[in-house]
């Protein structure tokens, strides 16, 4: 049995990874970073035609009806070109809450506008993923009290909010009552903020539970890991081009026994991570029992490998590694960021110890 993308996979797979290399170059993302834009909305506008924010919202409400699998595929040319756009909450978790827990009416009145792009959806879960001082959400009578951090998607329309309980709810960006700060992180490719909420008036989500919660979070991690993925493979690229042209003592470096071996080594780790990443969202697809368990190790092990990948990466680069110019950094901080994001590989091993009874 072969086990790999099919044809159409492999085909939307290249179509989003023409677009990207043409429109999202790395001076494109540098500017992203240095001007601090609300959204790349150039960027979007071309993903809405290639039907990036429709992949997962049902053909019945204006998507595509594809499945997780094709959104890792998706993940992963964005995290090979760190493109500076909304995904992991806005095409990935906000449709799978709506899919799971949302009434009819609901799913009439998001979905459609995810899929054409004319509303972009963040995620305010992070709490779901550990206590932190001060923060969390409270819900009662469709209104929302408290604070939520790290939010992913932050320069959002609308925000998917977990509250303490394993409630779901959308509120609106605008509504009275909700504030918004923009948090720095290392990854300024994404725009991360923290929300208040006093007295905001917001739409609970009706099927809401915590395993509703879980498999929402489990597509983001799925997500983040598929992106991690995309950009370790870019760093490995280049580390591997720069060898071949970068001379010492009149010889490419890429000659030198060490330069291969570290070069070799990066592969090494990272290949074995592509069938897990693919195998991931074939789970969450079909409704594995597996999907939690397999979303939990997936993540944990894209943040060990894609740490390993970007220390050595630029290694290779020696010290041009550090430097604004060869911007080795953009793809560094991304895979820093979505080690944590959602939950570290400790956390998430904790998770999968739960999930199969070895831990309390």
């Amino acid at each position: 049995m072969r086990f790999g993308l099919s044809p159409e996979q492999t085909l939307f797979r290249d179509s989003v990874g023409r677009y990207l290399r043409d429109h999202s170059a790395l001076d494109r993302v540098r500017r992203f970073a240095d001007r601090d834009e609300k959204r790349a909305t150039d960027l979007v506008a071309g993903l809405v035609e290639l039907g990036v924010p429709a992949l997962l919202v049902p053909e019945a409400h204006g998507g595509i009806g594809l499945t997780a699998l094709d959104a890792c595929v998706v993940a992963e040319a964005l995290g090979y070109r760190v493109a500076p756009v909304a995904f992991a909450a806005n095409a990935a978790m906000a449709p799978t809450a709506l899919l799971l827990a949302g009434s009819e009416a609901q799913k009439r009145d998001w979905l459609p506008s995810i899929a054409d792009g004319g509303m972009i959806v963040g995620a305010a879960l992070s709490e779901l993923c550990g206590a932190r001082l001060g923060a969390g959400v409270a819900a009662s009578g469709g209104r929302l009290r408290g604070k939520a951090l790290f939010v992913l998607d932050f320069e959002a329309d609308a925000y998917l909010v977990a509250d303490m309980d394993g409630g779901l709810h959308l509120a609106r960006a605008d509504a009275p009552g909700l504030s918004r700060a923009r948090l720095e992180t290392v990854d300024r490719t994404r725009p991360i903020g923290e929300l208040g909420f006093d007295n905001v008036a917001a739409e609970p989500l009706p099927g809401a539970s915590m395993d509703v919660c879980r498999q929402v979070l489990d597509i983001g991690r799925t997500m983040l890991a598929a992106d991690t993925l995309g950009a370790a493979q870019c760093m490995i690229d280049r580390a591997v081009v720069y060898a071949g042209q970068r001379e010492q003592f009149g010889r490419v470096i890429g000659s030198f026994q060490a330069v291969k071996h570290m070069c070799a080594e990066m592969a090494a780790h990272l290949e074995p991570t592509r069938a897990s990443v693919w195998y991931a969202g074939h789970a969450i697809a079909e409704g594995s029992d597996e999907a939690h368990l397999v979303a939990c190790h997936l993540k944990a092990l894209l943040g060990e490998v894609g740490r390993f990948v970007a220390k050595t990466a630029t290694e290779v680069h020696g010290g041009m590694g550090f430097t604004d110019l060869v911007g080795l950094h953009y793809w560094y901080k991304r895979i820093g960021f979505n080690r944590q994001m959602l939950g570290s590989p400790e956390r998430l091993r904790i998770e999968a110890a739960r999930a199969q009874g070895l831990a309390a």
